[in-house]
């Protein structure tokens, strides 16, 4: 098993000094406070380990991961001002507690600041990083609109929807293990693969984080559940629910998410009824699994010894359990 907290304590002392000198405070405070509301912190450690499995101490690949996790909560300023959203991790989202201006330019500075951290490495490592880091950013952003686009469309089909998640959620987590590799020189291919990995995982984590968001345990989850029922969000439960229903069921379905009301216990109770009966819940677990086991399958192009290749299915196999 990996133990990321050999890996987040480090981690965690570099990420402290980010903007940590920097004027004017208007600017930076914003800066400082998201990086210090929490999180998993799960992209940057991968980068961690993915330069340590390659043979190369991991302390190296620091300033790509504090780059992955700035460019992550740079993502999280902009996306709580296009979702209007008070609270992230429990505590005001940076455009409430200072202004709307604020929470844009602050990002800015975010995304700016990401990308400097990779000039600390030689011109043909800056180079690779560099250019996945602009691929990713891009493809990001175009998930974004996709999911933005969804909102306002009735007709969404299952592969738009996998397509979006892998864009805006999934490929910065392949990007940050290739980020590893890449720091620790390792083979293109070997590059590619851990890459396909992670996005891979990724794509089975944000499946994975749809079911718990309807069906996770309340004491743990850290959300409210059924949140994304209730604002009426196309999940793959919703997509596949709807694709499998006979007319009633369907009838029932979309009068549901024609409803607005946040506090509607009953609509989560009634929704999540027709997610089980038309075998929604049951094909999201296959599509986690399936995606766990495409990314496992990756692992036998990767030129590692068979206990780290282990370590990283069991690290998956742990995602996957999760409950919160």
């Amino acid at each position: 098993m990996i133990a990321l907290d050999h890996y987040r304590q480090a981690f965690m002392e570099h990420l402290e000094a980010v903007a940590q000198d920097r004027q004017p405070d208007n600017l930076y405070d914003p800066v400082r406070y998201i990086l210090t509301l929490g999180g998993k912190r799960l992209r940057p450690l991968l980068t961690l380990v993915s330069c340590d499995f390659f043979g190369t101490p991991f302390k190296e690949a620091m300033d790509a991961a504090v780059a992955v996790e700035v460019f992550h909560n740079f993502s999280l300023v902009h996306d709580d001002i296009m979702d209007q959203a008070p609270l992230r991790r429990g505590k005001a989202t940076v455009h409430t507690k200072w202004d709307l201006n604020t929470g844009i330019l602050s990002g800015d500075a975010m995304l700016i600041l990401a990308y400097r951290y990779f000039e600390n490495y030689p011109p043909e490592v800056f180079q690779k990083l560099a250019k996945l880091f602009s691929q990713t950013a891009l493809e990001v952003c175009e998930g974004q609109q996709y999911d933005i686009d969804f909102e306002t469309r009735q007709d969404v089909q299952l592969q738009e929807y996998i397509t979006m998640i892998e864009y805006k959620t999934a490929v910065l987590l392949g990007a940050a293990m290739k980020m590893g590799a890449q720091v620790a020189r390792a083979s293109d291919s070997c590059c590619e693969a851990i890459y396909e990995f992670g996005k891979n995982l990724g794509i089975a984590f944000q499946l994975q984080d749809d079911y718990l968001d309807a069906f996770g345990d309340p004491e743990t989850f850290g959300k409210q559940v059924g949140g994304d029922i209730l604002t009426n969000k196309k999940t793959f439960l919703y997509i596949q629910a709807l694709a499998n229903s006979n007319e009633q069921q369907a009838e029932q379905l979309l009068a549901h998410y024609a409803i607005t009301d946040m506090e509607d216990a009953q609509k989560v109770t009634e929704v999540k009824a027709l997610f089980e009966a038309t075998g929604a819940v049951s094909a999201i677990k296959q599509e986690i699994a399936r995606y766990t086991e495409m990314a496992n399958n990756e692992l036998d192009r990767i030129q590692l010894a068979d206990e780290k290749k282990e370590a990283l299915r069991q690290f998956g196999a742990l995602l996957m359990k999760r409950s919160v």
